[in-house]
């Protein structure tokens, strides 16, 4: 038993229509997260009491019709980098394994709970957040739901996230993004994910990887559950994303790096959704982005994540070296040999940067490109040697990582055919569109799905 693959608006629908109850929601939801083929190494811990105490009181609530909040007994995973009270926040290490729990909810948590939304448990993670693989080797690894015979990475550094929505233990999932950790799992699992703004969601009582690249979004079934969710994660009051025509609409494609690479199957679904989109109106410019071509050298040293990691972990690198998984504690490290005058450095450059990109932006509607430019590989594979895994690790990051230095905002959307491998088309503007995108991607979402 599961959560069968609907949106927010259509258990909403049934929820009110009393054809079910929260409580009905959550036990399906428990169900598959506790005894299903991947729970173990999806949920790091399970809220099954309160889980199910909390669906009853939205539904004695309902049945004696009290006025509830829009997502009022709606199943949702939170990723084990937010705060709870009362629980550990582990950031699917084992170094926190011991840490004391969390005194108060993290803002995001506060919020969703605020909204009726109840938190069915803590979703597994790349450790500390540090990769795009989804890769735990203390916790285990949850296998893509596209091909489970032959064990394929789910993407990180949101794996659980992922996993959680497409085995149906949540309707969505809450997760963090530094160089594409929402995106990159939506992509590789056929899921929409949204990375938002940075500045839009508080990040207070969430452990953070890198404070100038962090932001926090969500990973469900279709556009508009993730700008409802986006709203509710900044506190603002909900408006459903408008019915945006294609009819006239630019889009670029970056010719610079963000096709490099790309596999046939990826090159095919992309390459399909663009025929559709242009058949309903759309046109599409090819655009030379040199700055994508300067960050290899802008962070030939680590770059943000590892200069700010490196502040977080030094001290605990220093204590329990020896309990971090090591592909991680090694790029952590990196950031020990950045300077104050190189960081000082940096963030004039991504000034400069941003400026840069934003201008060759400026007449277009968005940028279109794939999440990622594989589908993706077999665990095994990428984890056999350090080069494999770094290799695989670099690529999977290298699109989404553009829109996080740009310090922007971006949807990734499911583009290829039913029963085909599952691929990403990632709709991204500059930082405070995030409105836009989610309307163009909305009317994207139409198209590609014959609505």
């Amino acid at each position: 038993m599961h959560l069968p693959a609907r949106t927010i608006a259509h258990w909403r629908e049934q929820l009110v229509a009393s054809r079910c109850s929260a409580r009905e929601l959550v036990d399906k939801a428990l169900e598959a997260a506790v005894h299903g083929s991947e729970a173990k190494a999806t949920f790091l811990a399970v809220h099954a009491e309160a889980a199910r105490a909390s669906a009853e009181a939205i539904d004695l609530q309902r049945r004696a019709g009290v006025r509830l909040p829009a997502l009022a007994g709606i199943p949702i995973s939170i990723k084990d980098l937010f705060d709870e009270a009362g629980q550990v926040t582990r950031a699917g290490s084992r170094v926190l394994a011991d840490a004391a729990p969390a005194l108060a909810d993290a803002t995001v948590v506060s919020r969703l709970r605020a909204a009726g939304a109840i938190v069915v448990g803590r979703t597994n993670m790349t450790e500390f957040a540090y990769s795009g693989l989804g890769l735990n080797p203390h916790y285990g690894t949850p296998r893509n739901p596209w091909d489970r015979a032959e064990s394929r990475i789910p993407g990180g550094s949101s794996s659980g996230a992922a996993i959680s929505v497409t085995d149906g233990m949540a309707v969505a999932a809450i997760g963090t993004d530094t160089g594409g950790s929402v995106r990159i799992p939506s992509a590789l699992c056929g899921l929409t994910g949204f990375k938002p703004t940075a500045a839009r969601v508080a990040a207070d009582g969430c452990l953070p990887l890198s404070p100038s690249l962090d932001s926090i979004g969500t990973l469900a079934r279709s556009v508009a559950c993730c700008a409802e969710l986006d709203a509710v994660l900044a506190g603002e009051t909900y408006v459903p994303v408008p019915s945006a025509s294609l009819e006239g609409r630019r889009f670029a494609l970056p010719r610079t790096q963000a096709f490099e690479g790309t596999d046939a199957a990826v090159a095919t679904a992309f390459e399909n959704a663009r025929r559709r989109l242009e058949a309903a109106g759309a046109a599409f410019v090819d655009l030379d982005i040199p700055e994508f071509d300067e960050l290899g050298r802008i962070n030939r040293t680590g770059g943000f994540v590892a200069a700010e990691a490196w502040g977080w972990h030094a001290d605990l690198i220093g204590q329990r070296e020896r309990d971090y998984d090591p592909r991680v504690v090694t790029r952590i490290r990196r950031g020990g040999a950045i300077t104050a005058a190189e960081y000082i450095a940096l963030q004039a450059e991504r000034r400069r940067w941003i400026a840069a990109v934003g201008e060759r932006l400026r007449d277009v509607d968005a940028l279109l490109m794939p999440t990622v430019p594989v589908v993706a590989p077999r665990i095994a594979d990428v984890s056999a040697t350090d080069e494999a895994y770094t290799s695989a690790n670099l690529l999977m990051l290298r699109n989404p990582t553009f829109i996080n230095f740009l310090d922007g905002c971006a949807l990734s959307l499911p583009c290829h055919r039913p029963g085909d491998a599952p691929v990403g088309l990632m709709v991204a503007g500059t930082g405070g569109e995030d409105r836009h995108v989610l309307a163009i991607g909305s009317a994207i979402e139409k198209v590609l799905s014959g609505s």
